[in-house]
């Protein structure tokens, strides 16, 4: 926001400028040489102003607005997870929705969830083609946004709607989804984030290869494991 704020201030402090030099030379009762390289000079230099201004509009361009989706906030947690890995997905999940402009996290193992936090639906999420290139690669992949890539249906059980989606391996068999309101809204900092507690969530499930267990409804999370209602990051 403040970056368009500032391209748009250059183009019209340029616009502003060239205007004001061509009326300068207009209204001088002489044409004399120091008038003339002082006007062209000033108006090189309200161009350069110009294309400044419209360049930083194309490298850095405005943040996409939030979308507006649709889910109830709530934290479905498994319940035969070990207590302090628990307790390492509440406060994990419960910072990144905090901390960064994700809207949904989720952490499946094959066709078990084992979190789900943030936006909720009813449909069970099924992992497709890209969370197993994700697998298979042992590399995050981040779609910065959604409706630019085919495939983008494997994320509708996730949450209906999400314009970003980072996908995100966690040891070799399970992946951390994290959905954003925005595209284009993980920086460079936010992928560093997911990637570090990822890594660290591999060692915690390592010790878990036999579960099988099932997800606890919200209610019966612990009252340590829960957290305040989240609400959702306004884009700079």
């Amino acid at each position: 926001m403040a970056d368009s704020a500032a391209a748009r201030t250059a183009v019209s402090a340029g616009v502003t400028g060239l205007v004001l030099t061509v009326l300068n030379q207009a209204s001088a009762p002489a044409l004399e040489p120091p008038l003339e390289r002082a006007s062209v000079l000033a108006g090189v230099l309200s161009v350069l102003l110009m294309l400044a201004g419209v360049l930083w509009e194309r490298v850095l361009p405005p943040a996409a607005g939030r979308a507006e989706l649709v889910g109830r906030q709530g934290l479905l947690l498994s319940n035969d997870l070990p207590n302090a890995l628990r307790q390492e997905l509440a406060w994990g999940s419960a910072m990144l929705l905090t901390a960064t402009p994700a809207a949904v996290v989720l952490l499946q193992r094959g066709e078990q969830t084992l979190l789900r936090r943030g936006l909720l639906v009813d449909s069970p999420f099924r992992p497709g083609m890209i969370c197993g290139q994700a697998l298979q690669r042992q590399q995050a992949i981040s779609l910065v946004d959604l409706c630019l890539y085919p495939g983008r249906d494997e994320f509708d059980s996730l949450l209906e709607g999400l314009p970003a989606v980072v996908v995100q391996p966690v040891g070799g068999d399970a992946v951390l989804l994290v959905g954003g309101w925005s595209a284009r809204c993980f920086n460079r900092g936010d992928l560093t984030w997911i990637e570090g507690w990822a890594n660290k969530l591999a060692l915690g499930l390592g010790e878990t290869a036999n579960f099988s267990g099932s997800l606890a409804a919200p209610e019966l999370v612990a009252p340590e494991l829960a957290a305040p209602e989240l609400v959702a990051p306004e884009n700079d």
